[in-house]
C-alpha cells in the first residue's frame, strides 16, 4: 500500500518536469523551423522587390520615362543597368472572309546597344487563335518556322542560342497567351518577328465581331511559392510573380509592367472584310477608324490615327442589311483527299410575345462582382453600373443574392432572398459602396455561389462580373464542372483587356453565354442584350447527323443556343454531296433544318479551324477528369500534322550558321507591357499578391511561437526552483 502511494505520489511530479520541457522544446523547434522557411521565402521574395527596384533605377538611367516609341529593355547578367532595343512597330493585318479572320503580326524589334542579346516576350491572341506560322527576318536572312514537340522545339533553340545561332520561339503559355524568344540579337541589327494565326468570327444578335487583343491585364497568382532549387531556377525573372503551387508557371504568364509616364508598344492595324453580303454599317467599339467601302460587300478599315499604343483591346463590329441576315452559312476546303467543313446555322430567331412570356419563368439569380485591384479604376464603375442595372430587372417572385470577392468573399445575404422592394434597397446600397482592392480570389467566389442549391422550380444562374485576371484557369475550370449542378454560369467580361480564355470557357463549362463590357457607355446596351437572354428559352437537345458514317465533328457535344446565337462546328469528311440535319428544342418544342454539304469552292483555312477545334476538345476532357497523359499524345499529333501551336507543340525558327563570337556573352530580358486603360497601378501591385499567406504574417507567427517558448521556459525555470 506505501508502495503505491509512493508511485503515486512521484508520477505527478514528473509528468509537470517533463511535459513543461517537452513545451518548450516543441514549440521552440517549430518557431525556429518556421522562421528558417519564412527566411527563406521572404529572401526570394525580397530579391524580386530588389529587382524591381533595381529595374525602377535602371530604367530611369536610361531615361525612359522620356521614350515616346515603344522600346524592348535588355538586362546584363550582371545586372549593371538596362541597355535598350527600340521596338520600330507593331503592324497587324487581318483579313477576314466570310467567318474566318486571318492576321499577320509583325514585331520589328532593334538591337541598339553594344552587346549581343536575347529578348523575350508575352502577348496576348484571341483565346480561339490557331497559331500556324513563324518567320524571322534578321538583316537579310528569312529564316521559316517549323512546328516540334514544344520539349524538343525548346531543346533546339537553346542548342543554337548556346552555340551562337539565330533562332527564336514561340510557345503556348495560354490559348489567349503566348511568348517569343528571339536569341543572338547582333549589335545594331534590325529583327522582324512574323507571327501568323487565323480565327473564326463571332457571330451574336444579327451582328459579326472580331476581337484583337492589345494588353495584358496583371493576373493573380494564388498559392504558395515553390522555393525548391529546381522550381527556383525555373523562374528566369521574365515575370513579376514567382512560381506556386497552384501557378506552377507564374513567371511565364507575369510580364513586367511598364510604369512611365510615356506607353510603349505602338501598333498600326488594318482590317479587309470580305462578308459575303451586303454590308450596312462597320464600327469600332473602342478605337477611332477609318472606314473605306470599296463594293457592297467588302470595306478596308484602318486605325484613324494610323498608331495607338497597347493599352486596351481592338473590337470590330460589322452588321449586314435586315435583307442580307443568314441563317446558314458553309465554308469548305479539300486538303490531302479529305474535305473539311465550317458549318454555321441560326436557329429561329423570331419569337412570339406569348414565346417570351412563357420562357420567362421564375429565377434564382446569384450576382457576383469582382472587387479586387485589377478591378480598380473604371472597371469597378462599369460592374457597379452593371450590377445595379441587373437588380432593377429583377421580378416579383424572383430570388436573389449579391456576392463580392477580392482576397475574401463576402454575400449581401447568407442564402437567396426574395425580391422586395427593401431587399432591392439594401443590394443597391450594398453594390454602390463596393470599391476595387486586393487579390482575386475567384475560388472562393464560385463556391459560394454554386452551394446550397436544392430542387425548385426556379431556374438558377450565376452572374459573374470579373476581369478574369486569374492565373489558376485549370483549377477554375475543374470546380465550375464538379459543384455547378442545375445552375447556369453567365460570364461578362469587364475592364479595357479582360481574360477572354476564362470568361468564355467558363461559360462553356457553365452552360452560358458570355458578355464584354469595354466601357461605361456600353453597360446598358449589353447588360439589356444579355437580360434577354436570361429571360428567353434556350435551345437544348442540339444533335447533328450526316450521311457519311465516318464524320468527324468538333465539338462533340453541341453546346445549348441562347436568343440570337448561332451553331458553330467543324467537320471532315470524305464525302461530297451528303445532306446534313441539324436539330434542337425549345421549350420541349422541336425545331430542324437540312441542308447539303457540297464543294462549290474551296475556303482557305477551315482544315486549321478544325484542327484547332479538336484540339480545344480534346484539352476539355482534361478539364473533365480525364488524365492528361492520355490526352496529350493525340494533341500532338493533331497539331504537329496542322502545324499548329499548342500547350505541347512549339514553332522554331533555326538558323545553321553561328554568328555571335565564342567570346560574346548573351544577355537576356522581357519586353514590359502597357498596364491596361482604366487601371491603377498601386491598386494591382501596392501588395504582392501571388503568395496566399503573406511573408510579414508568416514572420510574425514565427515571433509569437519564439516569445510563448521563453515564456514557457521561464515559467518552468521558477517551477523547477
Amino acid at each position: 500500500m506505501n508502495r503505491n502511494q509512493s508511485t503515486q505520489e512521484q508520477a505527478p511530479a514528473m509528468l509537470v518536469t517533463y511535459s513543461w520541457g517537452d513545451i518548450v522544446e516543441f514549440i521552440s523547434l517549430v518557431a525556429l523551423g518556421w522562421l528558417m522557411v519564412v527566411l527563406f521565402i521572404s529572401s526570394a521574395h525580397a530579391a524580386v522587390e530588389r529587382s524591381d527596384d533595381l529595374n525602377e533605377i535602371e530604367m530611369r538611367q536610361v531615361n525612359l520615362n522620356q521614350i515616346k516609341s515603344g522600346s524592348l529593355l535588355f538586362k546584363s547578367e550582371k545586372g549593371s543597368r538596362y541597355q535598350l532595343a527600340a521596338m520600330l512597330e507593331t503592324d497587324v493585318q487581318i483579313e477576314v472572309t466570310g467567318m474566318i479572320a486571318r492576321s499577320t503580326l509583325k514585331q520589328t524589334f532593334k538591337n541598339d546597344s553594344g552587346r549581343w542579346l536575347e529578348g523575350v516576350y508575352v502577348f496576348p491572341l484571341p483565346e480561339n487563335a490557331a497559331v500556324d506560322r513563324l518567320r524571322m527576318q534578321i538583316g537579310e536572312r528569312l529564316i521559316e518556322g517549323v512546328i516540334k514537340p514544344r520539349k524538343e522545339a525548346k531543346r533546339l533553340y537553346k542548342k543554337a542560342r548556346n552555340e551562337g545561332r539565330k533562332a527564336s520561339l514561340i510557345e503556348q503559355e495560354r490559348p489567349n497567351l503566348f511568348t517569343s524568344s528571339v536569341a543572338n540579337i547582333a549589335p545594331g541589327e534590325t529583327v522582324v518577328i512574323e507571327i501568323e494565326y487565323q480565327q473564326s468570327v463571332r457571330y451574336d444578335n444579327g451582328e459579326f465581331s472580331l476581337r484583337f487583343p492589345m494588353a495584358i491585364t496583371p493576373r493573380y497568382i494564388p498559392g504558395s511559392s515553390l522555393v525548391n532549387e529546381e522550381e527556383v531556377v525555373a523562374f528566369d525573372g521574365s515575370g513579376w510573380a514567382m512560381n506556386t503551387n497552384q501557378v506552377v508557371d507564374a513567371s511565364r504568364i507575369t510580364p513586367p509592367v511598364f510604369e512611365g509616364d510615356e506607353k510603349i508598344n505602338s501598333v498600326r492595324l488594318s482590317v479587309i472584310i470580305n462578308a459575303g453580303f451586303k454590308l450596312a454599317n462597320v464600327e469600332s467599339t473602342y478605337h477611332r477608324i477609318t472606314v473605306k467601302q470599296s463594293t457592297e460587300n467588302k470595306a478596308a478599315v484602318s486605325l484613324a490615327g494610323e498608331v495607338v499604343y497597347a493599352v486596351r483591346d481592338f473590337e470590330l463590329v460589322w452588321r449586314p442589311e435586315a435583307a442580307a441576315v443568314p441563317r446558314a452559312a458553309l465554308f469548305t476546303e479539300e486538303k490531302e483527299g479529305e474535305l473539311y467543313h465550317l458549318v454555321m446555322v441560326l436557329p429561329p430567331a423570331n419569337l412570339s410575345l406569348n414565346d417570351i412570356r412563357e420562357a420567362r419563368m421564375e429565377r434564382e439569380v446569384i450576382y457576383v462582382i469582382d472587387t479586387s485591384g485589377s478591378m480598380s479604376g473604371t472597371s469597378i464603375n462599369q460592374a457597379r453600373r452593371a450590377l445595379s442595372l441587373a437588380l432593377k430587372r429583377l421580378h416579383p417572385g424572383d430570388r436573389f443574392n449579391v456576392i463580392s470577392f477580392n482576397s475574401t468573399t463576402d454575400k449581401l445575404f447568407s442564402s437567396a432572398r426574395e425580391v422586395t422592394h427593401q431587399n432591392l434597397r439594401d443590394a443597391q446600397r450594398y453594390v454602390s459602396s463596393l470599391e476595387a482592392n486586393g487579390g482575386t480570389e475567384i475560388r472562393g467566389a464560385l463556391e459560394a455561389s454554386l452551394a446550397s442549391q436544392h430542387e425548385s422550380a426556379l431556374v438558377r444562374q450565376v452572374v459573374f462580373l470579373t476581369d478574369g485576371s486569374v492565373g489558376n484557369e485549370e483549377e477554375l475550370f475543374k470546380l465550375i464542372k464538379q459543384k455547378l449542378g442545375n445552375s447556369r454560369l453567365f460570364t461578362i467580361g469587364i475592364g479595357s483587356a479582360p481574360n477572354s480564355h476564362f470568361m468564355s470557357k467558363a461559360a462553356q463549362f457553365g452552360r452560358g453565354t458570355f458578355t464584354y463590357i469595354g466601357d461605361v457607355s456600353e453597360v446598358e446596351t449589353k447588360m439589356n442584350e444579355l437580360f434577354h437572354k436570361l429571360e428567353t428559352a434556350v435551345m437544348t437537345d442540339l444533335a447533328v447527323a450526316f450521311d457519311d458514317p465516318s464524320v468527324e465533328v468538333w465539338p462533340k457535344r453541341l453546346p445549348d443556343l441562347y436568343q440570337g446565337e448561332p451553331l458553330l462546328l467543324t467537320a471532315r469528311t470524305k464525302l461530297n454531296n451528303q445532306s446534313v440535319v441539324v436539330s434542337g428544342k425549345r421549350q420541349n418544342r422541336g425545331w430542324q433544318n437540312s441542308f447539303q454539304l457540297k464543294q462549290s469552292s474551296s475556303d482557305n483555312g477551315i482544315a486549321t479551324m478544325w484542327a484547332r477545334a479538336k484540339i480545344t476538345a480534346l484539352m476539355d476532357r482534361i478539364h473533365e477528369g480525364e488524365k492528361e497523359k492520355m490526352i496529350k499524345p493525340e494533341v500532338v499529333n493533331v497539331a504537329l500534322r496542322h502545324h499548329l501551336v499548342s500547350k505541347y507543340t512549339s514553332l522554331v525558327a533555326v538558323d545553321m550558321t553561328p554568328v555571335r563570337p565564342v567570346d560574346e556573352t548573351l544577355d537576356t530580358q522581357a519586353l514590359p507591357v502597357n498596364l491596361p486603360t482604366g487601371q491603377v497601378h498601386a491598386k494591382i501591385f501596392g501588395r504582392h499578391a501571388q503568395t496566399a499567406t503573406p511573408a510579414k504574417l508568416q514572420l510574425m507567427i514565427g515571433v509569437m511561437l519564439l516569445l510563448a517558448a521563453l515564456f514557457l521556459w521561464r515559467r518552468n525555470k521558477s517551477i523547477r526552483v
